[in-house]
C-alpha cells in the first residue's frame, strides 16, 4: 500500500527515502534506545517474537535482554513496573499489544500514571510512554478491534497522541520521551504496513500542534490516526465535484489544538469530524461542542459526525466495512454541510456501508 499522506519528491525537497510506518517506528525506538541508556522496551511478546505487530523485531539482538524486555500476560503488572521506573529515574517505553487490553491496565493508568504529580504536589513526575494498537478493518473482532483513544483523552495528566503520517511515526518518540508526564500513543493497525518517502531530515514534531495536511475553503475535515487517509481520499472525491475540503489532523488528542481547529473553521465555516469511536460520548461529541462554544458564529452550517456504528466490531468483513466510517460516508456529510445532495447514481466512492448510522 502506497501512503496518500508523504511528500514527493522535486525541486527544493529534502531528500527521502522509503520505508513503511512500522519501520519508521522501530527507527524511532532504535534511535531512543541508542541515545539515552536510561530507555527500555518492555511488553508482551516485544523480545524474541519482535512485538505483536513486529514493531520491535531485531532490537532484542541489538540492545539485548535487559533493554528489550518480554514481560508476562499481566497489563496491570507490566504497565506498573513502567510507572515505577518511571519514578525511579528511568524512561520506559511500554507496549500493550491492542487497545482493548490497556483496559487491565486502566487503573494503573487513571490511579496511578495520570495522578501522582497532582497528589504528590509536584513532587512526582511519571515519565513513561505507554504503546498500543488501536483500531479495525483488520478482521480482529470485538475484543482487538475498537478506538478508545478518546477514553484516554478525557483523563487529566495524560498526554494523548495518534500518529498518522511516517514523520509522525518515525518522530513523535523522542519528544514524549522528553515529556516530564505520561504519554499515550495510539498507533492505527490498519497504518503498519503503509509506505511512503520519509525526509531524510525529519526531525523531532511539536506535539502541542495539529497539521493541515490539505488546505482547502469549503469545508474542514477534522480527523486523526488511521482516518486520516479515508479523509484525504475523501477531499479528493469532493475536488472532482468542485467542492475544497481542508484536511486537519488532530495528531494530539489530549491536549487538542483548539486554535488549529478553529482556525480551519474560520476559513471554510462548515466541519466534519471523522472519527472511529462510536459517536455517543465521542472525541467527535468533544470538538462539535467546542466549536459549538468557540466558533457559533463562524459555522454556516452545523458540525457533521462520522463515526463507527455503535455496536461491538464485527468480525465479518463485509460487517466491519460497514460499522466503520469510509470515505463515501465522509463525501456525504461534506456534501450536507456545503448544502449539497449526494448524487443519485453512487459510485464506490460516495457508497457508504449501512449499520446502524456510522455518520
Amino acid at each position: 500500500m502506497t501512503s496518500p499522506l508523504t511528500p514527493t519528491t522535486g525541486p527544493g525537497t529534502p531528500s527521502v527515502r522509503r520505508t513503511t510506518y512500522r519501520e519508521a517506528m522501530r527507527e524511532a525506538l532504535r534511535e531512543a534506545l541508542r541515545t539515552d541508556e536510561r530507555v527500555f522496551l518492555m511488553g508482551e511478546d516485544v523480545g524474541w517474537y519482535g512485538g505483536c505487530l513486529g514493531v520491535s523485531l531485531g532490537l532484542l539482538e541489538e540492545f539485548g535482554p535487559e533493554r528489550i524486555r518480554d514481560a508476562p500476560l499481566s497489563e496491570s503488572a507490566f504497565v506498573g513496573a513502567g510507572i515505577g521506573a518511571a519514578l525511579a529515574g528511568m524512561r520506559p517505553v511500554v507496549e500493550i499489544m491492542t487497545v482493548n487490553f490497556s483496559l487491565l491496565a486502566l487503573d494503573q493508568i487513571l490511579n496511578n500514571a495520570a495522578t501522582l504529580l497532582h497528589m504528590s504536589g509536584g513532587q512526582l513526575s511519571v515519565p513513561v510512554v505507554i504503546r498500543m494498537t488501536t483500531g479495525a478493518g483488520r478482521q480482529l473482532a470485538a475484543q482487538h478491534s475498537h478506538s478508545l483513544e478518546g477514553w484516554y483523552a478525557h483523563i487529566p495528566g495524560l498526554r494523548v497522541l495518534a500518529p498518522a503520517t511516517l514523520t509522525d511515526a518515525r518522530c513523535m518518540l523522542a519528544p514524549a520521551l522528553a515529556d516530564p508526564d505520561p504519554v499515550l500513543i495510539f498507533e492505527h493497525g490498519s497504518l503498519y504496513n503503509v509506505s511512503g518517502d520519509l525526509p531524510a531530515d525529519a526531525g523531532p514534531v511539536d506535539i502541542d500542534r495539529a497539521a493541515v495536511r490539505r488546505p482547502g475553503t469549503d469545508v474542514s475535515l477534522i480527523t486523526y490516526g488511521g482516518s486520516l487517509p479515508k479523509a484525504l481520499a475523501a477531499a479528493d472525491d469532493l475536488a472532482s465535484a468542485g467542492i475544497s475540503a481542508e484536511v486537519v489532523d488532530l495528531r494530539t488528542l489530549r491536549p487538542l489544538d483548539d486554535s488549529a481547529i478553529g482556525a480551519s473553521v474560520a476559513r471554510t465555516h462548515r466541519a466534519v469530524v471523522v472519527d472511529e469511536a462510536w459517536r455517543t460520548g465521542s472525541l467527535a461529541a468533544e470538538i462539535s461542542a467546542r466549536l459549538a462554544e468557540q466558533h457559533f458564529y463562524d459555522l454556516d452550517a452545523p458540525v457533521e459526525r462520522v463515526c463507527s456504528a455503535e455496536v461491538p466490531m464485527p468480525y465479518a468483513r463485509r460487517l466491519e466495512e460497514a460499522a466503520l466510517p469510509q470515505v463515501g460516508g465522509i463525501v456525504a456529510a461534506a456534501r450536507r454541510a456545503v448544502g449539497e445532495s449526494p448524487p443519485t447514481t453512487a459510485g464506490p466512492a460516495a457508497r457508504q456501508p449501512v449499520l446502524g448510522r456510522s455518520d
